[in-house]
């Protein structure tokens, strides 16, 4: 005889599931911001984090520019390993960097907003790999970051 009683949700099990991972990658991603002074500090902002997934924003402030008048590659880098960092750290697990590499496409100049997007292309059990597209607000590629991960004890 079957149970009367209909489901408690209507949710299949892994819409949620992808709801719980979701509720775990914002909590993550509001646990590290409130604790992240460097990113506070440049001004980047984390606009979107789901499981695997991340992207973070940034003006480019005149105090931001090296000698030849474009943006430092050192905070391009920094924008592509924020982003990196969130979506490696989207399962509530600390996670650092373990590797990170960029190729530099394109210049920067103040006032240009880049937009990081990072994107998980493989997980194990304690490491993965990431690959970040760096774009201009003209959506212009302007560079692609790599970054290998590993989840540390705390």
């Amino acid at each position: 005889m079957s149970d009367p009683t209909p489901p408690s949700s209507t949710l299949d099990s892994s819409a949620e599931g992808s709801a719980a991972a979701q509720v775990v990658a914002e909590a993550a991603a509001r646990d590290m911001y409130a604790n992240d002074v460097a990113v506070q500090a440049l001004g980047i902002v984390i606009d979107e984090v789901r499981p695997g997934f991340a992207r973070a924003r940034l003006r480019v402030r005149p105090d931001f520019l090296n000698g030849h008048s474009i943006c430092h590659g050192g905070f391009v880098f920094t924008l592509a390993d924020t982003a990196f960092a969130y979506a490696c750290n989207s399962y509530g697990r600390a996670t650092v960097a373990a590797a990170g590499s960029i190729d530099f496409l394109r210049p920067v100049r103040a006032g240009d907003e880049l937009t990081a997007i990072a994107q998980e292309r493989s997980r194990s059990r304690r490491s993965g790999i990431y690959d970040v597209s760096v774009q201009n607000q003209n959506q212009t590629l302007i560079a692609v970051f790599r970054g290998r991960s590993n989840e540390i004890e705390k």
